[in-house]
Parts: C-alpha cells; structure tokens; sequence
C-alpha cells in the first residue's frame, strides 16, 4: 500500500481534487488504484456528469463542441440558466464542464450517438465505438443554437500523487506511455 493511502486515503470511498492552474476543481471518486513499475496511478471519474455544450442544429450534421473559451464565457451564464431550470447546476470545473444534481432519465428521443473520427487510425483496426449522448436542455444566443448534452458512458481521467501527495492529470507524454498498459491492468480486474 502507498504512504499517499495510508494518510488517509481509503479505496472505497476516496474523493480527490484535481485543480488547474486558474484554482478551479473538479471532485472525482477515485475508481480504482492501479501500481505500475513501482508508481501508482488513479483512475477518477467525476464526482458531477460532465457535460458538452454544441453549437449547430442536432438535426443537422453541422454540430460541434464548443471549446473555445470566449465563446464557453459568454453563453454560460445562459447555459447556467437554462439547466437552473431543470435543477441542475452548471460549474466552470477544470478539464471539463459538469452539472451538479439528478439527471432526467434516459429518452431515446434526446439521445444523440456521435461517431468518432480518427483521421490517423489504421483501416485494420477496428473503428473507435460510437458515444452516445443525452440531451439536457437547448438555447439560443444572438440566433445561434446551442445543445447541452451529457455522455451516457462516464468521463474517466488517469492521474496520480504528485510530490506534494496532491492528485494531478497524467502529462500527455506519460499517458501516451502508460494508457495501454493501465487498460490491460483494468481489464484483467475486471475479469
């Protein structure tokens, strides 16, 4: 067992911050401990569902995520009020956008399945599933419609303790490095 589990840490009902650099956090529950060539890693899942806010008509094959960060800040404060209405509150968490409370069931009618494209992928290889999404809520913004939407299938992040015994995302160079073997590990303990 690590010294970072020890002070305090228990598996089953861990909750960890990861913070950006702006002091933003986003709660996840700690899903499974991974050791890997004597490091251990985390695999969190938020705490809140993420969501993704599109821009374009989801009837059309015009939508895409909005990621840039003028336009997240000026719509938010709509965004935020349209979910208030279905009491869910939207929070400006790091690494993504989540809502705080009971999500409406699952209605095939507002579910949106994306496939992903990989524009590098090698043809042999099996294609990427695709994500499936759940409708929230819609508005609009100087004639420009926007959907939120929630994944079906929970966001997972991998991270670990960093020197301070504070939980921090993997570097994309070390997650490159690591994702395949921290897959395999969880597969076989899921087995």
């Amino acid at each position: 067992m690590s010294e970072n589990r020890e002070n305090g840490y228990s598996q089953e009902e861990d909750i960890v911050s990861l913070i950006d650099q702006e002091g933003r956090e986003l709660a996840c529950y700690v899903e499974e401990y991974i050791e890997l060539d004597e490091e251990e890693y985390l695999v969190l899942l938020p705490v809140d569902a993420s969501v993704d806010i599109f821009i374009g008509d989801p009837e059309s094959e015009e939508l895409s995520v909005v990621q840039d960060e003028t336009t997240v800040e000026k719509i938010f404060p709509i965004a935020q009020a349209v979910l208030a209405e279905k009491n869910l509150k939207l929070k400006r968490t790091p690494f993504v956008l989540t809502v705080e409370g009971e999500l409406p069931p699952v209605d095939e009618e507002n579910l949106l399945t994306l496939e992903i494209q990989d524009e590098d992928a090698n043809p042999m290889q099996p294609p990427v599933e695709p994500e499936e999404l759940q409708l929230l809520a819609s508005f609009y913004d100087e004639e420009q419609e926007y959907s939120i939407y929630t994944p079906l299938a929970p966001l997972v992040f991998f991270g670990r303790f960093n020197e301070d015994g504070k939980v921090e995302l993997l570097a994309d160079e070390e997650f490159e490095r690591v994702q395949p073997l921290l897959e395999d590990q969880l597969f076989n303990q899921m087995e």
